[in-house]
């Protein structure tokens, strides 16, 4: 699967190479001494004519090659914090903030220096961006910058809002994109830190004021469109076109002698499909996580390709809308989940880069292994494939079958629409399986593909899907996998005494109750969560175990299959690509290859 698809511009450009290109993606001559190093961006796709922007909803920008962050994630389980360098080189992190130190000789591509003013004003701005929690929340996952501090020249002390608990606070930071004040820093209010410190006001109406006024900059922001580039990065963008992205060494960079590639070129794609050709023809030295049957897995082997196999804490899963009935009875989740056959469905949907969920927690099941003990591994539930346990589920809910087909309680035939998303090659292959499952069992299933994925998340958001495909587990910590579940995205919201309520709009689409039993227990799953960024990784494990007991018995999802992040390297013009054993291969593989060649990788064959 690849998980953006904005632009469905002609592919007419693909048959320039890489290293050594005859021509480049803008048409022109390049030397032959270039190297020129060819990949696709899964989370940037190209937007002809959109702005150089990263806060820009389809801007063109692509982070590790000319959008920096202070540090890049490295998909650490138990180490939250652990990060690669970026613009920071160092950072000491406290009970109330992070102190960074910036990279010696840390510059933009206008040849200025990168300052801490630049590191406040980019906190600002993502503050301005849906990242600040509203009314002093501090339960919960949002930044909740409090002050920003210019110690010396290259050192800039960030600390959260006074009353914060957030664990994640450095993570949180760390990943933000750093921009220039010099390009940004006109569409910011000098007055913004006074308006930040009104959102922890106990006056509702300051607090209401100041999200008014951090949502109108943060349009304004997200509507800038540079006239150039300005990178800290290693590369800075040239040109972009309807089919690939251009981007040239940038000489001011501060690691520029570990950089080898004097031109990258990023190439458009709106399915995997595109992807899969640009690597049956060599054009890519490396390609991200692409979803693939078997039958191309070997013809890309066969161009060259070498396959990195890497952890991924994700998963594909069967999402319901639980306001829409018969949706909301756990019996109705449970007895489908014993309808579908996840071996089945994952052999032909994600036979390359997937496993069969087996532990169905909400988490992918190394994740379980880690959190819950043997004898609770041992009395989940795992929904093996028995159609008889679905059939007494449903016959006890009310329903009844009629001929071959299953009745809803009040008589109407029940049928249902699976939804999808155009070009997502495994969750359209596995809706097949999953419609022919539930054809077999009595329940008439129609797949429906949405054009894209923003609108299928906004319709998702609108409610408009009973039943369909999506992501969730998404570590690597507890606290990022039930935030899928019962955080932000189902209505959640913490609050400044520690409660947490939960409401419908906003983005909550799943419409999960605020109280299940576990084991005799109530407990609300939203506050157990938003208690998990508050804990550290020790004092987790009581919260973490009952919200994995209780999403196995509850099923508000189906997981389908644990993806493998799978990436493919082509040596044919580059060597010393990370590898199998490369310290720190997660990571290296969770971010793109601009990360790589800071780190080292990545040389001239």
């Amino acid at each position: 699967m690849n998980r953006l698809h904005r632009l469905r511009a002609p592919l007419a450009l693909a048959a320039c190479a890489g290293l050594l290109a005859a021509c480049s993606s803008g048409g022109g001559k390049t030397s032959s001494s270039q190297l020129v190093y060819t990949s696709v961006d899964a989370t940037n796709p190209i937007t002809a004519g959109a702005p150089m922007n990263p806060f820009n909803a389809s801007g063109n920008y692509f982070p590790s090659y000319d959008t920096m962050q202070l540090g890049f994630d490295k998909q650490n389980p138990k180490d939250p914090d652990d990060f690669f360098p970026g613009l920071a080189a160092s950072w000491t992190i406290s009970s109330t903030g992070i102190t960074v130190k910036l990279q010696p000789g840390a510059k933009w591509s206008d040849g200025t220096p990168v300052t801490p003013a630049d590191i406040k004003l980019s906190m600002a701005i993502a503050l301005t961006q849906g990242s600040a929690t509203v009314g002093a929340g501090f339960l919960t996952q949002g930044l909740d910058v409090g002050s920003v501090t210019e110690v010396d020249a290259s050192t800039v002390q960030i600390d959260q809002a006074a009353g914060g608990t957030n664990l994640n606070f450095a993570r949180l930071v760390l990943g933000q994109y750093i921009v220039p004040s010099s390009v940004y820093g006109s569409l910011v209010p000098s007055s913004i830190w006074s308006t930040i410190d009104d959102l922890a006001s106990a006056d509702s109406a300051t607090a209401s004021a100041a999200v008014t006024k951090l949502n109108a900059i943060g349009k304004a922001v997200s509507a800038f469109s540079p006239a150039k580039d300005v990178s800290a990065g290693p590369f800075v963008i040239a040109r972009v076109n309807p089919g690939s992205a251009e981007l040239t060494r940038n000489p001011d960079f501060y690691a520029l002698s570990k950089i080898v590639p004097s031109e990258v070129i990023l190439r458009h794609f709106s399915g995997n499909s595109d992807i899969w050709g640009y690597m049956k023809s060599g054009e890519l030295d490396s390609a991200p996580y692409t979803s693939m049957p078997t039958n191309i897995l070997d013809s890309v082997l066969k161009t060259g390709y070498t396959r990195v196999d890497s952890a991924s804490f994700v998963d594909a899963a069967i999402a319901f809308n639980e306001s829409d009935a018969p949706y909301g009875q756990a019996a109705v989740r449970q007895a489908l989940a014993y309808v579908i056959d996840r071996q089945a469905v994952t052999k032909v949907g994600e036979p390359v880069g997937g496993t069969a969920a087996s532990d169905l927690t909400g988490m992918v099941e190394s994740a379980t292994k880690q959190w819950l003990t043997p004898s609770q591994i041992s009395s989940l539930n795992p929904y093996s494939p028995d159609q008889t346990k679905a059939a007494s589920l449903l016959t006890g809910a009310g329903f009844k079958k009629s001929g071959s087909q299953w009745l809803l309680p009040d008589g109407t035939p029940w049928k249902i629409t699976l939804q999808t998303v155009s070009g997502f090659s495994d969750w359209n292959a596995a809706a097949t399986v999953v419609s022919s499952e539930l054809d077999s069992f009595g329940i008439p299933t129609q797949v429906k593909l949405t054009s894209d994925f923003a609108t299928y998340k906004t319709d998702m958001a609108a409610g408009k899907y009973a039943v369909g495909f999506w992501l969730i587990a998404l570590g690597p910590s507890a606290s990022a996998a039930y935030q899928r579940l019962y955080g932000q995205d189902d209505g959640y919201t913490a609050n400044a005494n520690g409660t947490v309520t939960h409401a419908d709009g906003g983005g909550n689409w799943q419409h999960t109750p605020t109280s299940y039993t576990v084991n005799g227990t109530a407990i609300d799953p939203g506050l157990l969560t938003a208690q998990l960024a508050t804990l550290s990784a020790t004092a987790q494990q009581t919260q973490v175990q009952q919200l994995a007991l209780a999403t196995n018995e509850q099923m508000p999802v189906i997981p389908i299959w644990d993806y493998t992040n799978v990436n493919f390297t082509y040596d044919k013009r580059f060597t010393d690509f990370p590898g199998a054993s490369s310290p720190d291969i997660n990571g290296l593989m969770y971010n793109q290859p601009g990360v790589w060649m800071m780190q080292g990788y990545v040389k001239a064959k």
